[in-house]
């Protein structure tokens, strides 16, 4: 018992201090990380957390569930479905995905239920172009593409031409050529790199000319959060969007599939979208983080628009202030960015795994990135930077031109600044863009009341120091 005690103490005193490290002495810089408010990270990890609710639509439409005492839960999720197609602007959502990889993937194999076949041809953007690696030839596209005739290793996935001047940028007339060729059933923008829109209409519109009913899908896990503002993809012509709902989107980490379902073709696809989410790649959906996520559509319904319109002016602020620093920044010519990602080439530093190394080192956490031009991963030109999260934390412009000169400091010069980065950190501790914390902790103490047994016993844990 002894031996166990001091296991679970280590623990919570690691796990504590990472926390605190993180959330209060780190300056988070990852693109496709968040922190969830207070509130939507207590959601979720309630009693919901525990249980199960498999569902699927009987043979008279109406939803039938495998496990008692859903009824809470049942009606959580129609919230969930509600919120996400009034922001999505959809149709049809489903919520039930705990990752945008697995969202992907039950796209791709919905798409193999319905053709009843691998897919003749499909058109992605490339890895080291930023496409996500569930849509690439190693992730979950694999299985779901046929060979060359002439080369039975090679899957027919070809990618989408970049811009010779601005390698963020699709090409789009090379792309129409591409598809005339290739005549793809499946198109994938959205990119993990990502600095500019995806022509989503003006592929539409190729589509259209060609007379082809290629699906035409939308990775948006990184710029989930931004949507509207950056693109609507569903309204612009997609037929189906994806994504996370932690990068630039307020809740804990899951996943979402949500499309406009027009005609008999599409209701189709629909369906076996459906059918693979339950029973094809879940069982049990994570209850309670779907419950964390209904509270983040609440905050995104809120505060979407100022939150994300601050998002984009810090993410060019922090662009031309790191140029200013002596970082080459990509797409300059271009306005470095439209999204919450800044990407600096820094080969001439020592190349991004040591510029990313020598950041971490004073707690400025970024990832290194392969850009456009690199031939691999395993030696990356790049550092992806993202101002989402610190944005929420109430970093404005001039804050994140302070931050590049500490970038500079360390990435460039290789000094440790941690204390000062540690100093400047401590400025933005309270969370944005969500309940105020004078308002959020009565909530608050409510959910912890219900975890440790009532409200009553919770303050009197507190009151004899808890």
């Amino acid at each position: 018992m002894i031996r166990f005690e001091e296991r679970m103490h280590t623990l919570v005193e690691r796990t504590a201090n990472n926390h605190n490290w993180r959330q209060r002495r780190c300056v988070n810089l990852i693109p496709s990380e968040q922190t969830p408010s207070l509130l939507v990270r207590l959601l979720s990890i309630l009693d919901s957390s525990g249980r199960y609710a498999e569902h699927r639509e009987g043979k008279e439409g109406e939803e039938v569930y495998f496990y008692g005492g859903t009824k809470f839960i049942g009606d959580i999720e129609q919230r969930v479905i509600y919120e996400l197609r009034e922001f999505l602007g959809a149709t049809h959502v489903e919520p039930r995905l705990i990752s945008g990889t697995m969202a992907n993937r039950v796209v791709f194999e919905a798409m193999l239920k319905v053709l009843g076949r691998q897919l003749n041809s499909v058109v992605n953007v490339d890895l080291n172009d930023g496409g996500h690696l569930s849509a690439q030839t190693m992730g979950a596209l694999f299985e779901c593409v046929k060979t060359e005739e002439t080369d039975g290793k090679r899957k027919k996935i070809y990618h989408i031409p970049k811009d010779e001047e601005n390698p963020y940028r699709v090409d789009v007339e090379a792309l129409r050529v591409l598809i005339g060729e290739k005549r793809p059933e499946l198109i994938i923008l959205g990119r993990s790199l990502f600095l500019f829109p995806e022509p989503v209409a003006e592929v539409r519109k190729i589509l259209g000319e060609l007379g082809l009913e290629t699906v035409l899908m939308y990775d948006m896990a990184h710029t989930l959060g931004l949507h509207g503002l950056f693109q609507s993809p569903l309204e612009e012509g997609a037929d189906i969007l994806t994504g996370s709902t932690h990068k630039t989107f307020f809740g804990p980490q899951r996943g979402v599939i949500a499309a406009r379902v027009q005609g008999e073709r599409q209701e189709k696809l629909w369906k076996a979208i459906r059918n693979r989410t339950f029973p094809g790649d879940t069982s049990n959906h994570h209850l309670g983080t779907l419950l964390g996520l209904l509270a983040a559509s609440y905050e995104m319904r809120e505060f979407g628009v100022e939150y994300a319109t601050q998002v984009r002016a810090n993410a060019v602020a922090f662009a031309r202030a790191l140029k200013e620093a002596g970082f080459k920044v990509e797409g300059e010519k271009h306005g470095f960015t439209t999204t919450h990602q800044v990407v600096l080439d820094v080969r001439l530093n020592g190349g991004g795994i040591e510029v990313a190394r020598r950041l971490e080192e004073s707690n400025i956490i970024t990832n290194y990135q392969a850009l456009p031009f690199d031939k691999s991963f395993e030696n990356p030109s790049g550092v992806r930077l993202g101002v989402q999260e610190m944005t929420r934390f109430g970093m404005k412009e001039r804050d994140f031109e302070e931050l590049a000169r500490y970038l500079k400091e360390a990435g460039i010069e290789g000094s440790n600044i941690r204390a000062e980065v540690e100093r400047f950190r401590r400025g933005f501790t309270e969370m944005k863009y969500c309940l105020p914390s004078e308002r959020a902790l009565p909530l608050a103490l409510e959910l912890v009341g219900a975890l440790v047994g009532s409200r009553s016993s919770l303050t009197d844990a507190l009151r004899s120091g808890l």
